[in-house]
């Protein structure tokens, strides 16, 4: 089935409920469908329509994620993160060929700033804090004209996204209205969502996790979204019990934050049973796997994916099939394969992860050159490269190695960050770990690791390298173990180990 956002979302009956948040009414499916129509007669009213690239800039909530919805059913969405510098603004919206962006009402800042030196239609979003959640009017001085009016096909794009770009230029991503809807379907199908089911979104939107995972598989499947104002552990547990959800989909980081808070909030855990929890885009530790069921009484599903996927590759299936800790589940839409990892062939064993589906995008934008490192054909099908090593178990299970660029060379040993993340996980006094690579003037790269000590627990340096010793070849030890408070994170709350040595001041 080849789909579009719109037919995505539009056969489901017009009272259920769709977008909520806190304090706030339930938007019902008839009130996203009328959004949609306020979306479409603002944008073409301002001379956007099919193709156009609509710049979205909106703090986290039910206006970010029906904005997202609406526009997308009209024109191409480009979420971009609030937090961004002047000089970030000044890049992306250039590099995506922005013609108009969404900024709050009343908003005065970098990223009008930039707009506004770039030529771009401003659209000003307001809403009234007493109407349903994810309500909201555009305004703008822009005079229509123009505009491409049809809605958007199976193959327009729907979405572009840049990757992290923490190595390199970021490159840019379009992800095609087909994309999108294939990976909600994907998704859905492998957490059985249903018309009773919610998700209780912390994720940022402007990343792909929560645009797909929570937002987009939710109301494919006919369920809900609750969005909270971002992700916040002081709050959540009240949110769970103002939601009422399913499930809720997170990172690693802000699962194990959860868990320091979960026990104190044994009442509301009980109160509210989750069918699920759904952690993606970062590796989670086996011990938290098993941590988080045991806390929850819950099932947890890691997911496996990327924004060159429109999200989901991979995912622990829901019982009675097995949930193994320290693997990403078995493949969850596209086809999942294992590629040698410089020759175009695919082969057993350990090598790159590589993919082919309709959630695949067609290609980078604009980038020949990565295009043709990234995808080749085998097999009769297109496949692209990860980036990602790994391998399948007898049963079908994918475990990560780690990204190919994150693998410690020392002195032409390679060593996994995963692997010694696993083995630092199991010493009584960790609570989270990224182990790095350091740089070494005559081995290239030494292991190094960052961590973080449980509430109320002590261990030194020496002490967490001599539990090591007992568990990893030597070569595998960190040379160097630093104790934080807490482990700098990137914008969505992931874990980042290339630029780390840096950061922390040991290069």
């Amino acid at each position: 089935m080849t789909d579009t956002l719109a037919s995505l979302f539009a056969p489901h009956p017009g009272d259920a409920p769709a977008i909520g948040a806190p304090n706030r009414g339930w938007m019902t499916r008839a009130g996203l469908r009328a959004q949609t129509r306020v979306v479409r007669d603002a944008l073409h009213g301002a001379g956007i329509g099919r193709g156009d690239r609509v710049a979205i800039v909106l703090p986290n909530g039910p206006e970010m994620a029906s904005a997202f919805v609406c526009v997308a059913q009209v024109a191409v969405t480009a979420p971009l993160n609030p937090a961004y510098k002047r000089e970030e603004f000044d890049f992306y919206l250039t590099d995506l060929k922005a013609k108009a962006i969404i900024l709050p009402d009343g908003h005065q800042g970098p990223a009008l700033d930039a707009a506004l030196a770039h030529g771009l239609i401003v659209l000003r979003l307001a809403f009234d804090p007493d109407s349903p959640a994810g309500t909201f009017t555009l305004q703008t001085d822009a005079n229509g004209g123009g505009a491409d009016t049809p809605a958007p096909g199976p193959d327009d794009v729907a979405l572009i996204l840049h990757t992290s770009g923490t190595t390199s230029r970021p490159k840019i991503v379009p992800l095609l209205q087909s994309n999108i809807a294939a990976s909600a379907r994907h998704i859905g199908a492998s957490l059985a969502l249903t018309p009773a089911d919610r998700c209780l979104n912390v994720m940022p939107l402007f990343h792909i996790h929560g645009l797909v995972a929570a937002v987009s598989s939710s109301l494919a499947a006919g369920g809900s979204v609750w969005c909270a104002p971002g992700f916040d552990a002081l709050k959540f547990f009240g949110w769970m019990e103002a939601a009422t959800p399913t499930w809720y989909t997170a990172v690693p980081t802000m699962h194990q934050t959860l868990l320091t808070r979960a026990a104190r909030n044994a009442d509301t855990i009980a109160k509210v049973p989750l069918r699920f929890l759904r952690s993606s885009s970062a590796s989670l530790p086996p011990q938290v796997m098993l941590e988080l069921a045991a806390t929850f009484g819950a099932p947890v599903i890691e997911g496996y994916g990327m924004t060159e996927a429109a999200h989901q590759m991979a995912s622990n299936p829901l019982p009675p099939r097995s949930q193994k800790p320290g693997s990403v589940g078995i493949a969850a839409g596209p086809d999942v394969r294992i590629a040698h990892e410089v020759e175009d062939i695919l082969i057993d064993g350990v090598g790159e992860i590589v993919i082919c589906g309709p959630n695949v995008t067609p290609g980078y934008e604009g980038n020949p050159e990565a295009n043709a490192k990234s995808f080749f054909m085998a097999g009769g099908q297109r496949w692209f490269r990860t980036g990602d090593q790994g391998s399948f178990d007898a049963d079908g299970y994918l475990s990560l190695t780690g990204r190919l660029k994150e693998i410690i060379n020392r002195g032409g040993e390679k060593v996994s960050p995963l692997e010694v993340d696993a083995v630092l996980m199991d010493h009584p006094a960790v609570q989270q770990v990224v182990t790095f690579a350091m740089p070494h003037g005559k081995l290239g790269e030494e292991v190094a690791a960052a961590v973080v000590l449980r509430d109320g627990m002590a261990a030194g340096e020496a002490e967490i390298r001599a539990f090591c010793e007992t568990r990893l070849a030597s070569y595998k030890v960190p040379r160097r173990v630093v104790i934080l408070e807490e482990i700098p994170k990137g914008a969505t709350g992931k874990l980042q180990r290339i630029g780390l040595a840096e950061k922390l001041g040991l290069v």
